[in-house]
């Protein structure tokens, strides 16, 4: 097992988790509600694509990261666990920027995949609305060198947040035909 990285303070912890999920939280949910109005000179779903792109290179991460914990190689996981906050972290940006200079795109598909893609879409929100503090919740129990509680809280983060990464690919892939 990997040393600890930091000195353990839970009461520390806990607050700047908490408070850095929240301003996250409130910060998403209120520039997804802001429109800035101004040309860039480019397609700014580009922002979608990049998202795509981002949410694929997480979902691979994550897959390789639980392999190479499988195989005993924690350095490895580390490596690719913290690569996977940091393209997570870029996620976040590109995913405010999208939001703050495009249009919403409406789903234009019909039929049964339309209540899939609203099923995946719904869901998705939700989780990743939700997935943050147990990211770093998880980060900091493994940066303390505390791992029975790392893996136990890992083993709820890791379906979850790969089901948030994958789905939103589906996402995009699903409504690209329909923006306009």
């Amino acid at each position: 097992m990997l040393s600890a990285m930091i000195k353990k303070n839970d009461v520390t912890a806990k607050w700047l988790i908490g408070l850095v999920s929240f301003v996250v939280f409130i910060a998403v949910v209120i520039l997804s509600r802001v429109k800035l109005d101004f040309q860039l000179g480019f397609d700014v779903h580009v922002f979608a694509r990049i998202n795509a792109l981002l949410n694929s290179a997480v979902a691979v991460l994550l897959v390789a990261a639980l392999i190479a914990v499988k195989q005993k190689k924690f350095q490895w996981h580390k490596r690719l666990m913290f690569l996977a906050i940091g393209l997570s972290s870029l996620f976040l940006i590109s995913y405010i920027a999208h939001h703050l200079l495009s249009e919403q795109t409406l789903y234009g598909g019909t039929g049964w995949m339309r209540t899939v893609y609203y099923f995946i879409l719904i869901t998705h929100i939700f989780l990743a609305a939700i997935i943050l503090p147990f990211i770093l919740f998880t980060a900091y129990r493994a940066m303390i060198a505390e791992w029975p509680a790392h893996k136990k809280i890992a083993r709820i983060t890791w379906p979850i947040w790969f089901y948030v990464a994958v789905t939103g690919v589906l996402v995009y892939l699903m409504i690209n035909p329909y923006y306009t």
